[in-house]
């Protein structure tokens, strides 16, 4: 099992390095060819912080491991909003963009509910997976569309962060990172299968808790490092679109290459619980919202309330709680 833990790390610390080149080798290859930086920042950037999740979302699937490919996904979303959020608020309040409420909120909160039609049967098929990726392009236009004619604080921001490099540097990153990502993906996912069997779990559980966890590292590690230096304003929008991608692109892997047949666990408790905990991050962002004064909507630039640290502690408490689903104590 020390090959398999040693693996694991491999694997992380190569998905996190090889997705950081292959996002900017990507977004400078899209300048290069005259790509306006807006859309790149709205969809090459935005892509590529799923990045780790789709490609070891697509190597399970190869390796017949659909359920640690779910797993990922939707362990993926529970941590983003209960650990990366929860920690983020306990470290400093979390400005809420005006345009979350009336936008990418309600289209998370559709998504989710609208997915659950699709797993509730326990089989994820080939149909399944087109319906997912046909949903993703449709929320990805509606974004994309209503961005370019209203830019806001969040995309404002992944356009700063698009690099200015030559056209040949940009494909070598490119080509490496997309290779190493593949290469680390693989490794990850050995060694989260060899420790399911060493410690005679599911491969299911290791793709909620060990894996999901993981690969939302980068996630959580820049977040905190924003908060810290005061730039956390754009900390909700990022893990809202992490969490689109995660539940219509990452999902959409395992049906796709590979129809899976679901544990009853994956709908009765971990996709309900990913479920109440996106509830709660709407019923927080929209309390804020609601009571918030008109005047103050109106003269407030980029957002409307803020979630603080007693909000912070709840969402870590829930995501504490589902741990507690997983691994009951006796």
């Amino acid at each position: 099992m020390t090959t398999a833990i040693f693996a694991i790390l491999v694997g992380f610390a190569g998905l996190i390095w090889s997705a950081d080149r292959f996002v900017a080798g990507a977004a400078g290859i899209a300048k290069g060819l005259g790509m306006a930086p807006i859309m790149i920042g709205l969809t090459i950037v935005s892509i590529g912080t799923s990045a780790p999740e789709i490609i070891v979302s697509i190597n399970a699937a190869l390796e017949n491991s659909g359920a640690l490919a779910v797993g990922n996904a939707i362990g993926s979303n529970l941590a983003n909003i209960g650990l990366v959020l929860g920690v983020t608020a306990l470290i400093a309040p979390i400005p809420i963009a005006k345009g979350l409420i009336k936008r990418e909120i309600p289209l998370l909160l559709a998504a989710t509910l609208a997915v659950i039609f699709f797993v509730n049967d326990n089989y994820l098929s080939m149909s399944d997976g087109v319906i997912f990726l046909l949903m993703l392009a449709a929320i990805f236009y509606y974004l994309v569309t209503s961005k370019s004619h209203q830019p806001d604080a969040e995309h404002e921001a992944d356009v700063e962060n698009i690099p200015d490099i030559d056209s040949k540097k940009a494909w070598l990153l490119f080509i490496i990172g997309l290779v190493l990502l593949i290469i680390s993906s693989r490794i990850l996912v050995w060694g989260a299968k060899d420790i399911a069997v060493s410690l005679g779990v599911s491969e299911l559980i290791i793709g909620l808790t060990i894996v999901a966890v993981g690969t939302s590292l980068p996630e959580l590690a820049a977040t905190v490092a924003s908060a810290l230096k005061g730039h956390h304003d754009i900390a909700i929008g990022n893990v809202i679109g992490s969490n689109l991608f995660n539940l219509l692109a990452v999902m959409a892997m395992p049906a796709l290459i590979n129809p899976t047949a679901l544990e009853p666990e994956v709908f009765n408790r971990d996709y309900l619980a990913m479920t109440a905990i996106t509830l709660l991050l709407t019923a927080l962002l929209c309390a804020h919202y609601f009571f918030t004064p008109d005047r103050a909507k109106q003269t407030a630039s980029t957002s409307v309330g803020r979630i603080g640290r007693v909000e912070g502690g709840l969402l870590l408490l829930v995501y504490g709680a589902y741990y507690y689903l997983l691994f009951p104590m006796s």
